[in-house]
């Protein structure tokens, strides 16, 4: 299966070498890797120019936007770009970080999974980060959610969800729009990507409310959304992140801040977040 992968960068001069490095020495190589430089201010695109004079399925684009980092809208506006250089002669399209380490059979192993079966809609492995010497998983979400930070996507199903949304829950709605029209998503637990920079490291102190308006226009309701901030403050190890993950959920609701989800989605989605805080109870 023929694969294409999009990699939004900002001043990423430390990791993307590192990131390239694992991508080209893949047992299965990619038809195309784009690199989007979203005006970075150091040495990012003349390291990857180093890597377009030896391997002629990189490239690279220029985009200019703001400096500031506020999670979800930046680095999918700058996937957006890079989408505009892709063709449509692939199977499955990848969106990855700049800041990754992949094994070097991930994406072999990726493609069995969607040869598999043809149900399969999304596929993905395990950020691990480094902690005193050792490499430990990036324990922020569940098993079977594919972080953010390296989405594999079949074709027919990137197409069908609308693509990805450029607003923070972007790696949260495309889960649960394949949910929706009942495709499945995968995850490998031998799939140990190392995540070289910790997550949310770059966002500023206005982006702490971005999380609760994030599951308001996920469609969650507010109950939901406070099982969900109170689970994932206490996972991060900042239980105060609590109440600004609730401020931004009644910031965006007294905003009527419009919704990732349409009404009949949003209410499916209601439906199976239920289900699993039922199943995992009952477990």
């Amino acid at each position: 299966m023929n694969y294409q992968i999009i990699i939004p960068a900002h001043n990423e001069e430390q990791f993307i070498g590192l990131t390239l490095d694992s991508l080209v020495n893949q047992t299965v190589l990619p038809s195309k890797v784009i690199v989007v430089d979203d005006n970075s201010t150091d040495t990012t695109s003349e390291i990857v120019k180093s890597y377009i004079d030896k391997h002629s399925y990189i490239s690279l684009v220029n985009k200019n936007s703001e400096a500031i980092h506020l999670p979800g809208s930046k680095v999918i506006q700058a996937f957006h770009e890079g989408e505009k250089h892709i063709d449509d002669n692939y199977d499955i399209i990848v969106k990855v970080d700049a800041d990754l380490i992949f094994p070097a059979n991930y994406f072999e192993t990726i493609i069995n999974h969607f040869k598999s079966d043809d149900s399969i809609g999304m596929v993905g492995g395990f950020a691990y980060i480094e902690k005193d010497e050792k490499w430990i998983l990036e324990n922020l979400t569940d098993k079977d959610h594919i972080r953010g930070a390296f989405k594999a996507y079949r074709k027919t199903t990137f197409k069908q969800i609308g693509g990805l949304k450029p607003a923070m829950g972007w790696d949260t709605v495309d889960e649960l729009l394949c949910k929706f029209y009942y495709w499945k998503v995968v995850t490998d637990t031998s799939l140990h990507v190392k995540h070289l920079k910790p997550t949310g490291a770059n966002y500023n102190k206005a982006s702490r409310y971005k999380q609760g308006e994030a599951f308001y226009s996920l469609g969650y309701g507010f109950m939901i959304t406070v099982i969900a901030s109170l689970k994932l403050a206490l996972k991060k190890k900042k239980p105060l992140l609590f109440l600004d993950y609730i401020k931004g959920f009644w910031k965006a609701k007294s905003s009527n801040k419009d919704l990732l989800v349409t009404k009949e989605q949003a209410t499916f989605i209601r439906k199976y977040r239920w289900q699993k805080m039922k199943e995992k109870i009952l477990k």
